[in-house]
């Protein structure tokens, strides 16, 4: 006499076997997982150690520029190092600014209106040269681009001088013509954009020329709005690069109206004057139009990065 089969769980009809138990688990984690193991902790541990450590050490040169720029003369030179002085002379600014021998706010506004010019006019002409020599087709494409690429390897100290009575004879020495005309233009911008362009997509070209668009407007109203994060990449590089560009507005911008910020920031320290906290207030209002720039495009930077190599 044999007993009754029995199951886990009641059968329903037309539907897969129901069991009373729950999934089994082990460790009391979740059904499958294993316990993860230390080695494993101990490393992600130790990546952000080391990477607070870096950050750490990367902020040091801003607590500088921020403990010096608001303490005295004295408290910067003194033997006795203090995380702070114990009192913040607030009007260090003001006097930064009001200080007859150096037009700080004048300097900014040229380096403004010069970064800003440079980086529009190297976007639009970089990106126009990058788009012609990766779609257009014409005989001597490729020539121009090594060209161009040849640029790349000739030393600035070679062009200097040759650029510097170009810019002379015609009349633009202390003006922001000086300044703005001979820098419109990068080689390496333009290599950059005719390397993303080559890889863009040709339906959506296609697609415009069928709808009866030209190169030109094919470029306005495709290929830019979806460039987007290469502008921004690109833009950021020229911006800094134009900001902190110093050798020559220092020989262009003879006058102290054509001084941008970073000969502005060279004449606090010379053979005759050593003003260290003026210093140190200037270099840290200096810094503060790239970190907005970075701030708000940090998320084009990323991506344009990315999609176009710069980084490689």
């Amino acid at each position: 006499m044999t007993a009754p089969r029995t199951t886990e769980g009641p059968r329903t009809s037309g539907g897969p076997r129901t069991t009373t138990g729950g999934p089994r688990t082990t460790g009391g984690g979740p059904a499958g997982s294993r316990p993860e193991d230390p080695l494993v902790r101990v490393g992600r541990a130790l990546r952000l150690v080391i990477l607070a450590a870096l950050a750490l050490l990367f902020l040091v040169p801003f607590y500088l520029l921020v403990r010096n720029g608001l303490a005295a003369e004295q408290d910067i030179t003194s033997p006795d190092w203090t995380f702070f002085p114990t009192t913040l002379h607030w009007s260090n600014v003001g006097e930064l600014f009001d200080d007859p021998a150096v037009p700080m706010a004048r300097s900014l506004v040229n380096s403004a209106l010069i970064a800003v010019a440079t980086t529009l006019g190297t976007l639009l002409f970089a990106s126009l040269a990058g788009y012609g020599l990766a779609r257009i087709p014409y005989r001597f494409a490729n020539q121009v681009f090594y060209a161009v690429l040849g640029t790349l390897m000739v030393p600035s100290a070679v062009t200097f001088v040759p650029s510097f009575v170009l810019v002379s004879s015609l009349g633009w020495v202390s003006s922001l013509r000086g300044l703005i005309v001979p820098t419109l233009f990068s080689g390496f911008a333009c290599f950059v954009f005719r390397q993303f362009f080559t890889g863009f997509p040709r339906e959506l070209e296609d697609a415009a020329r069928v709808d009866g668009l030209g190169y030109w407007r094919t470029y306005w109203r495709i290929v830019v709005p979806n460039a987007r994060p290469v502008f921004a990449a690109v833009g950021t590089i020229v911006f800094i690069g134009a900001w902190n560009s110093f050798l020559w507005p220092l020989v262009i911008g003879q006058d102290r109206d054509a001084w941008t910020v970073q000969v502005a920031l060279s004449t606090f320290t010379t053979a005759q004057v050593v003003n260290l906290h003026e210093l140190f207030v200037a270099a840290a209002v200096s810094i503060v139009p790239l970190v907005l720039v970075f701030l708000l495009l940090q998320r084009y930077i990323v991506a344009g990065v990315e999609r176009s190599g710069i980084g490689d």
